[in-house]
């Protein structure tokens, strides 16, 4: 059976790669790091760390092999003989694969090939819609029924915490990947064609827009949350803020929101999502990990996005009434964070702007008035304790909690 991952970084190598391998899969990767890809093709197969504060164990996956991805042909070969494939490129990144992807959909065409699933490793809701759009902009009307009778995209939500590897991590090889264990894998039951494959670690769910949204508004938020937080005390690593009683109870209280939120929304136990919460601060605080808070911070512009973890679970708790007041102390720490990294001034006037801007919240709106109050409060060197009671007072809505 083969496999093929577009995509050779973190989640590729760390997660997918792993699970593929682990389920009799042999491995080819699509990727444009040079490096990477002599590496795997020299050796045949790299290491995987997995790391809790007891130490670290190396897990070998055997039988790899990497394509260049500047080699559209000889990538659209593995796709057209693969039977599952996964992207795990970055969500900017799907349009440059879409033609290469499209190509060996056509090849299957022309060989009347059976039914493949590409299992969408990226972090954005209705990635398949869009994966879909790009792709069948390359192809003609009877290759586009082929997709639509044999391709499946399959969304999937990437719980697996990888941070950046350093040369520490690396331990002599750069083929090495430092993760969690973590091996959970959703997926959406009800997008694959043909037969589901047995995949290790692979839980295939209806009704997967849950997962989705339980991935972005609890996981993505709190740790976003607890990153920006540690950079206004100055912390490196992510485990130092969560440990910190402060942050770690605005954390969990932003999450506790979304996941009321997302109870309502979707009849979910709330039980089993409060101990979801329990787990992943337990796995946020992991020290093995050293993942930084710049790292998971990275990028203000997109997580301020309309759509993503902090403005999204904002407006998801508004759909259901419920008071989004810690996940908009966590948005103003992520506004001073980018005003910050775009030397704008800390001032009233620029947060809005820049909150109207990224997040298209208007300086009539009540989640923008909520976020820039927190906002102010932060550039006036507020401390926690001040910052946590304004926030619990705003949170307050009797009949809700």
């Amino acid at each position: 059976m083969k496999a093929v991952i577009y995509g050779a970084g973190n989640i590729g190598r760390g997660f997918i790669g792993q699970l593929f391998a682990a389920s009799g899969y042999e491995l080819t990767f699509i990727d444009v790091a040079e490096p990477v890809i002599d590496g795997i093709n020299q050796a045949g197969r790299y290491p995987v760390r997995l790391l809790s504060d007891s130490g670290g164990v190396d897990c070998w996956i055997e039988g790899v092999q990497a394509v260049n991805g500047r080699d559209p042909e000889k990538a659209a070969e593995a796709i057209a003989a693969a039977d599952i494939m996964a992207t795990a490129v970055g969500v900017r990144v799907l349009p440059r694969i879409a033609p290469v992807i499209a190509e060996g959909i056509k090849k299957r065409f022309a060989k009347n090939g059976s039914c493949l699933n590409i299992i969408i490793c990226e972090n954005l809701i209705d990635a398949n819609k869009l994966l879909e759009k790009l792709i069948k902009e390359h192809l003609h009307e009877l290759e586009k029924d082929f997709f639509d009778k044999h391709i499946g995209l399959v969304e999937a939500s990437i719980g697996r915490m990888v941070p950046l590897q350093t040369p520490e991590m690396q331990d002599g090889n750069p083929l090495r990947i430092c993760t969690e264990t973590y091996g959970f894998l959703p997926v959406d039951k009800d997008a694959f064609k043909g037969e589901i494959p047995r995949i290790e670690g692979m839980c295939p769910f209806s009704q997967f827009d849950f997962y989705l949204q339980r991935k972005l508004f609890i996981h993505n938020m709190g740790h976003a949350v607890s990153s920006y937080l540690g950079m206004l005390q100055g912390d490196e690593f992510l485990y130092q803020a969560v440990r910190r009683g402060d942050i770690g109870y605005i954390v969990q209280n932003a999450m506790l929101e979304s996941a009321l939120a997302l109870s309502a929304k979707f009849g979910a136990s709330l039980p089993d999502l409060l101990g979801h919460i329990r787990d992943l601060l337990r796995r946020f605080s992991n020290r093995a990990l050293r993942d930084t808070c710049a790292r998971v911070g990275g990028d203000t512009t997109r997580k301020l996005g309309p759509q993503d973890r902090l403005i999204g679970a904002i407006r998801c708790c508004g759909e259901q009434g419920i008071p989004p007041a810690f996940i908009s102390l966590g948005c103003a720490a992520a506004l001073f964070r980018h005003l910050e990294e775009n030397q704008q001034p800390q001032t009233p006037k620029a947060a809005a702007a820049a909150l109207a801007e990224v997040s298209g919240l208007g300086a009539s709106s009540p989640d923008a008035a909520g976020i820039l109050s927190f906002h102010s409060m932060i550039t006036k060197k507020a401390d926690f304790p001040e910052l946590i009671t304004a926030a619990a007072d705003a949170a307050y809505k009797p009949g809700i909690i």
